[in-house]
């Protein structure tokens, strides 16, 4: 599970690139009940997301041009120069080189050889996101993916993840990832194949944060009200939870989930 004490290869922060700012403001405070602390001048527009005062989150404006509205998933690193140099080896591609922000960290963003974005996070001041888990809170990273096989060996040749692969319904294989050494209590997201369907649709390979709520049918209607949209309407899973995956004003992707609790939990 996730967790605030990171590791190398875990997620440690999360943000939005947003065309309209106040939109996405408006819409994810009304929909999880965050606030949003704008930091100001000096970043260009970048403000957190925070859930009782501690940051669940991020957002900015859109850099460059042609970008698309969505979320990134950052990962934990202890050097985002060799971070790039393994990315670039496995056949990634580097959109943003590793940059100093301020005495907060160090950021690098990448493409995966099947064309999903992330990127990574080397910590200073700043060491990530200040709550996972909880309600309203970033509690899962799923990777969407054209290639899944690919994708397996590339994270695996830079963050040195451990993987599981899991049988699902629909002769699908679902490929869940740790940290390295972590056993099943460190897992941090999972790997699917997209499927004919979706790819005929024109869905490409892409990151999606899930994010804990303790309504899912709730959170879908409201979200429906405020202007977003229904990729896929609430849905149980056997030993996992109650999820539908939603889409924001902007066109950003994202999932909610009640994630159902551990034996003995």
């Amino acid at each position: 599970m996730l967790t605030t004490n990171f590791v190398s290869g875990a997620p440690n922060w999360l943000d939005l690139g947003s065309p309209d700012l106040k939109s996405s403001v408006a819409f994810y405070t009304g929909l999880f009940g965050w606030t949003h602390l704008d930091l100001g001048p000096d970043a260009g527009g970048y403000g957190f997301f925070q859930l009782n005062g501690r940051t669940v989150a991020a957002v900015g404006p859109l850099m460059a041009e042609g970008q698309n509205p969505a979320w990134t998933v950052y990962f934990q690193t202890p050097d985002a120069d060799l971070s790039t140099k393994t990315v670039e080896q496995a056949g990634g591609t580097v959109r943003v080189p590793p940059m100093e922000v301020f005495t907060d960290g160090r950021l690098a963003q990448y493409t995966d050889p099947a064309g999903a974005e992330f990127a990574v996070w080397e910590p200073r001041d700043t060491k990530g996101l200040q709550v996972v888990t909880d309600p309203g809170s970033l509690c899962w990273t799923e990777l969407h993916t054209t290639d899944a096989a690919a994708a397996r060996s590339f994270y695996r040749a830079l963050f040195a993840w451990d993987t599981q692969d899991m049988p699902i319904p629909g002769g699908l294989t679902y490929t869940v990832v740790s940290t390295t050494n972590g056993g099943q209590e460190a897992s941090i997201g999972g790997i699917m194949q997209l499927g004919e369907d979706q790819l005929a649709a024109g869905t490409t390979s892409h990151w999606l944060p899930y994010f804990e709520v303790t309504n899912v049918d709730a959170v879908v209607a409201k979200a429906e009200a405020t202007g977003g949209s229904v990729r896929m309407p609430g849905v149980d899973m056997e030993g996992v939870g109650r999820m539908a995956a939603l889409v924001d004003p902007s066109g950003a992707a994202f999932s909610v989930i009640r994630s159902q609790p551990a034996a003995g939990g």
